[in-house]
């Protein structure tokens, strides 16, 4: 199990590399890390088992999180509400194929399992994206993400290309954004 012992933090080499391609079909190696990604994150919400484990909470995670520099997410974003509309999904070599020319980003700002400190500002994210993953089946997966999932889907892609939330932010003004940029 993957615990807040294995996230590497920021600065680090693994978190501004490029990530490798996963071979497909995946190696059962390959599979279990993908699996212990999506196993940390739901748990990690679960209040009894991340105080159990001593897990920070999160909605996503890359591989290169955990210094392993492959291509591999994880996200769990629950709808109480809805259940069936919960974004759950552990994907290898995921790839944004399309986006919205509409922007938003998150009121709170973002924040990251591998960056400790709290940086302030805005991070400009697209409001819609296409993606298209593999499942540890070997299933390609095309998913249309809005608001939060979205953002967290690109939050999560970019650590597989060495960025990190805050390369987005401005450096003059933090808290800037246009003001056709929808707020979340």
């Amino acid at each position: 199990m993957i615990t807040t012992k294995n996230i590497i933090i920021d600065p680090h080499d693994t978190l501004r590399a490029r990530a490798k391609e996963v071979s497909n079909p995946i190696s059962n190696e390959d599979k279990e890390i993908l699996r212990n990604l999506l196993d940390y994150v739901i748990a990690s919400q679960d209040d009894e088992l991340a105080e159990k484990y001593g897990l920070k909470p999160g909605i996503g995670l890359a591989a290169p999180q955990i210094n392993v520099s492959k291509r591999m997410i994880a996200v769990h974003i629950p709808n109480y509400e809805n259940p069936e509309d919960t974004v759950s999904y552990a994907l290898y070599n995921p790839k944004i194929i399309s986006n919205s020319a509409a922007k938003c980003y998150l009121a709170g700002g973002e924040g990251c399992l591998s960056v400790e400190e709290q940086i302030q500002g805005y991070v400009p994210r697209y409001s819609k994206i296409k993606v298209v993953g593999y499942n540890e089946n070997n299933e390609k997966i095309t998913l249309s993400l809005t608001g939060l999932p979205a953002v967290c889907f690109q939050h999560e892609i970019d650590h597989l290309n060495g960025i990190m939330f805050y390369d987005h932010i401005n450096k003059e003004n933090p808290f800037s954004v246009p003001e056709d940029y929808e707020k979340l």
